[in-house]
């Protein structure tokens, strides 16, 4: 019996195991972890796996159950919302990029044929390592997430018609015997119907018909039995999507879309989310292993010169697009370095082109070189962005000056996020005219496109409050949630507006105690009241009657206020705070135990 399969798990582990964590040491993610390892086991390292090629194959699916899995988390509204950005930049992408890199092939002497293959295929990005980067980094519902998330999607899309035209950049000798799918003797009309068809049923199939599969599966209690379906239903559609000519991973993104409304997608999201991570590490040990350095000593000018070629004009093109698209300096630097790669995809089309004899083997090695070379890099394209250009693009970005104030009111809100958005609502809701400043102008601009009016502004200056009308008006509500920015505000307006009341958002009570040291006319912990309201909430559904729940919440609070402001006098003494805490919390749990006997019949059964 032949054991070398096992023997290829074995060291795919161990290698995984131990080289991973150790690069993770350097904050350099775990992508290059699995490059680094794979190297080290390949053909051109130690030689532990000789065949990286088949592994490939079979590590694909880790790309497949990626996308499936994002199709899950994203729902047919948020695909809309972000059309735009996948048809407008995703297309204008693989369309300058293909060109760009057809040109300058043609220019170097290549066969017009040669060069738009290349093009096509060097387009595309590495979904597989550019999303799991996004997603280790917290990135992935970022702006500039979202934009390379858009580009990946139409570049899997955009693979379809790229099989198409390779064949057609063939000799017409060349391309018969070639059996590209089960669909290739059908005219092109034909064929276009059959794979909307299957598409389509794939839509109904999973809107309609997968809730009563997986609930019949669900109703056995056999846990193992559910996720041997849930992998049954990824493989499944990547051999039909397969079968047809279409990119397995649009198939399961596919499927993943059309479930992300069903009752079941937590449970399968847990049960695939440990093979997609075991199969993408798998994944990146292959493109390491697939490192031809045979290839790179033959060319060690060439094979550099292409690598610093392809991402230097993919960030280039990516840059363009992304301020056209309104990325701003800092998103747009980490959108174009993060798909400046060759992508997975590309080992592929080299392979199918070089099988209509498109290109030649030898093309086909020196191109698979350079995109794996790519990908390797793709980790230190990222820490440089981080290091570099980010905070070079912080420090010349140039303020942005504060708003004129063109009205005066009797209450000013300095601060408008989650705290100062309910107050704001309130007062105007009953006519009464507010002014608002807010020191995060994304905030400002999310105030106006829901047609309220605010201004672009730091409170902590004294000229914007002087502009804000602060001498004159009655009150000032801070509700910034920066206690040391409160406080600073606080101190600004006793100081210079003694005839202004201030009242302040305390995140705490060492904060609460801060602000009535500087002299604010009311203080409120931001927490407090939903704290209590959740306690009563819980008390009641223990059993307890509600209306003496209500009553001893509110003996709590009028006990936690007194006992807070007592406090104050203790807070820089802490041996003499701690006894004043000690005795109040003895003090509370007598008030509250007061009516310990009469409670006891008021409690309910609860439903179980």
């Amino acid at each position: 019996m032949d054991h070398s399969w096992l023997v290829n798990i074995f060291v795919f582990l161990l290698a995984g195991s131990v080289v991973v964590p150790l690069v993770g040491r350097f904050k350099l993610g775990s992508v290059l972890g699995y490059l680094v390892a794979g190297v080290m086991i390949g053909p051109f390292g130690l030689a532990f796996i000789q065949n990286p090629e088949q592994i490939m194959h079979f590590a694909e699916f880790g790309v497949v159950m990626m996308l499936f899995l994002i199709g899950m988390e994203l729902e047919p509204e948020v695909l809309w919302r972000l059309r735009r950005t996948i048809v407008g930049l995703g297309g204008l992408q693989v369309v300058a990029t293909s060109a760009v890199f057809a040109l300058i092939g043609v220019m170097l002497g290549y066969d017009w044929r040669i060069s738009l293959t290349c093009g096509m295929a060097l387009s595309l990005s590495s979904t597989a390592i550019v999303l799991q980067m996004l997603q280790e980094k917290g990135l992935i519902k970022s702006f500039a997430g979202e934009s390379s998330f858009a580009v990946l999607l139409f570049q899997d899309i955009a693979v379809i018609p790229i099989l198409l035209i390779i064949p057609l950049l063939a000799d017409a000798a060349d391309v018969k015997g070639v059996n590209e799918s089960l669909l290739s003797g059908f005219p092109a009309w034909l064929r276009a119907v059959i794979v909307s068809g299957v598409i389509a049923s794939i839509v109904v199939s999973g809107k309609y018909f997968s809730r009563h599969v997986f609930r019949f599966i669900a109703k056995s209690n056999l846990r193992e039995v559910f996720t041997a379906t849930s992998l049954a239903l990824v493989v499944g559609i990547t051999l039909l999507m397969q079968s047809i000519g279409v990119s397995p991973a649009l198939g399961a993104f596919l499927a993943g879309l059309v479930l992300a409304n069903s009752e079941y997608r937590r449970t399968l999201e847990t049960d695939i989310e440990p093979f997609k991570g075991l199969l993408l590490g798998l994944f990146f040990l292959s493109v390491g292993m697939s490192i031809d350095f045979g290839m790179f000593a033959a060319h060690p000018v060439a094979v550099p010169l292409a690598v610093l070629t392809l991402v230097l004009v993919k960030a280039l093109v990516l840059s363009v697009l992304g301020f056209g698209f309104e990325l701003r300096s800092e998103q747009n630097g980490m959108f174009a370095l993060a798909l400046a790669q060759g992508g997975e995809f590309a080992f592929v089309l080299f392979q199918y082109a070089s099988s209509f004899n498109v290109l030649n083997l030898e093309q086909s090695g020196f191109l698979t070189l350079v995109v794996a070379l790519s990908m390797a890099l793709t980790p230190f394209c990222m820490m440089f962005n981080e290091k570099f250009l980010v905070p070079c693009f912080m420090s010349v970005l140039p303020d942005r000056e504060f708003d004129t104030i063109e009205e005066s009111n009797s209450v000013i809100i300095a601060g408008y996020g989650r705290f100062g958005q309910i107050i704001g609502r309130f007062l105007r809701g009953q006519g009464v005219p507010v002014t608002i400043l807010e020191k995060d102008p994304d905030q400002i601009e999310l105030l106006r496109k829901f047609g309220g009016r605010g201004y672009f502004g730091d409170a902590s200056r004294l000229d914007l409050l002087q502009n804000a009308g602060a001498d004159k008006a009655t009150l000032l509500v801070v509700a910034v949630d920066d206690a040391d920015k409160c406080l600073e505000i606080v101190k600004l307006a006793k100081e210079n507006f003694p005839r202004l009341k201030v009242l302040a958002r305390a995140r705490n009570r060492r904060h609460a105690y801060e602000l009535s040291k500087a002299g604010v006319d009311y203080f409120h912990r931001e927490l407090f009241d939903s704290s209590l309201t959740m306690a009563q909430q819980t008390m009641i559904m223990l059993g307890y009657d509600p209306a003496k729940v209500k009553q001893k919440a509110k003996r709590f609070r009028q006990h936690d206020e007194k006992t807070l402001r007592e406090s104050f006098p203790f807070f820089d003494k802490e041996p003499e705070l701690i006894s004043f805490a000690r005795q109040a919390s003895g003090e509370l749990e007598r008030i509250l135990q007061e009516d310990e006997v009469d409670d006891a019949p008021a409690l309910r059964v609860v439903a179980s």
